[in-house]
């Protein structure tokens, strides 16, 4: 299969438990830290309902269709354990439609953390107890087992890809960086650095925030982007066999409108793609099987996809962020120790990252987006109601007697 070129489609679907309006005044008294009330811009139920009918449902929908009219169509896709459980509760029909995507055996899902957290960075025994959470999930819902991996954010180092080689991984995915590639192309499979058997694939990040980020811009030079052209820039790099496109899957409905053209893009893409007989799609874990690498990369220092450092900053780039997580992870011991189920679960719910994301300053386009996904007014309401909610987890654990 050395001629053969392979779109590798990768989406990633998370919605986070949000922190309500969570006020000094509730501390000590009421440990409910992500019910809000409805109606109101951090209620989960009301988030997770307006986002599967602008994007999951509509999407799902053409992605069975796409199956049905391609038989050569393929993707991956990563879902974190906290939105599985907001499916289960809020939406079925949603849970259902993911199931019976794969169910086709034509959509691989993904590894990754359970409570879509920084866990790597700060606590290994926790983070290895939330990937196990998470295959656990995976297995009870689709009847599946997940073969490549992929980090919070796509957050990815050699320490990481190591990790996952040792775990018996086939794949693991990370940003196309070019500080990191340097003169190599995101085009091609590689071997990460210090590893013995796991390849590694590299998100195409033109290509893919192409998509992602620029489709329904009408100040783009390129707007509007077609399906055709689309498959002419692919041809710029006609020896390279993948072009991996990795984004949200809320871009398609939810980050670009229906009013867009977006589905109809993803609709017509495997048609276009496929009337070249060399070309196919694949999964990650089969693109790992089917090309050698190409290299080795080295990636000493943390990369990621968001922001334009791609780095943690988005998470950790201020004294709020540092300090809440640091305080956070700090309690881990004390936590494990109660043995108190309901009191771990809340404050693995605090570990998402999320709750670090909306807490950043940043200013300009970087801002712009971290406020789009913000429920909060600004980064200091988020901050405050955090640290509220981590106020009175340690005040639980005093109630039991578990010094912190």
């Amino acid at each position: 299969m050395s001629n053969r070129r392979a779109i590798v489609l990768y989406m990633h679907v998370h919605q986070p438990f949000r922190i309500r309006h969570y006020t000094i005044f509730d501390a000590g008294r009421n440990h409910d830290y992500f019910n809000a009330p409805g109606g109101s811009r951090e209620n989960n139920a009301d988030i997770v309902r307006k986002v599967a009918n602008k994007s999951y449902l509509p999407t799902n929908e053409r992605l069975m269709r796409m199956i049905q009219h391609n038989p050569d169509f393929k993707l991956s896709l990563s879902i974190t354990g906290t939105v599985l459980e907001q499916f289960e509760a809020y939406a079925p029909e949603v849970l259902k439609s993911f199931q019976d995507l794969v169910a086709t055996g034509r959509v691989e899902i993904v590894g990754e953390t359970y409570h879509h957290s920084l866990a790597f960075f700060y606590n290994r025994d926790e983070f290895e107890m939330q990937v196990q959470m998470h295959r656990d999930i995976v297995q009870r819902l689709f009847g599946v087992n997940t073969t490549s991996f992929r980090n919070t954010e796509l957050s990815y180092n050699n320490d990481l890809a190591y990790w996952a080689d040792k775990a018996g991984y086939k794949a693991i995915l990370s940003e196309g960086w070019d500080p990191v590639l340097g003169w190599r192309s995101p085009n091609f499979l590689y071997r990460p650095a210090h590893s013995e058997n796991i390849k590694l694939l590299t998100k195409n990040y033109k290509l893919s925030d192409d998509i992602a980020f620029r489709f329904s811009n009408r100040q783009w030079s390129e707007f509007p982007l077609t399906v055709d052209k689309f498959i002419d820039w692919t041809k710029n790099s006609w020896d390279q066999p993948l072009v991996n496109l990795f984004m949200d899957y809320e871009t398609f409905g939810e980050h670009q409108w229906e009013d867009s053209g977006i589905f109809d893009f993803l609709e017509h893409l495997p048609k276009a793609w496929l009337a070249t007989p060399e070309h196919t799609f694949m999964t990650v874990s089969e693109a790992a099987s089917t090309f050698e690498p190409a290299d080795t990369v080295d990636c000493p220092q943390t990369v990621t996809w968001a922001d334009t450092e791609r780095d943690l900053t988005a998470w950790l780039g201020n004294k709020m962020q540092q300090g809440a997580i640091t305080s956070l992870y700090g309690l881990a011991q004390p936590l494990l120790q109660s043995n108190d189920l309901t009191l771990i679960e809340d404050w693995r719910k605090l570990q998402t990252s999320d709750h670090f994301y909306y807490m950043c300053t940043k200013y300009f386009t970087d801002g712009d987006v971290h406020a789009y996904f913000s429920p909060y007014e600004s980064p200091y309401e988020a901050y405050i109601a955090f640290m509220n909610a981590y106020h009175d987890l340690k005040y639980r654990l005093t109630e039991k007697g578990i010094a912190v």
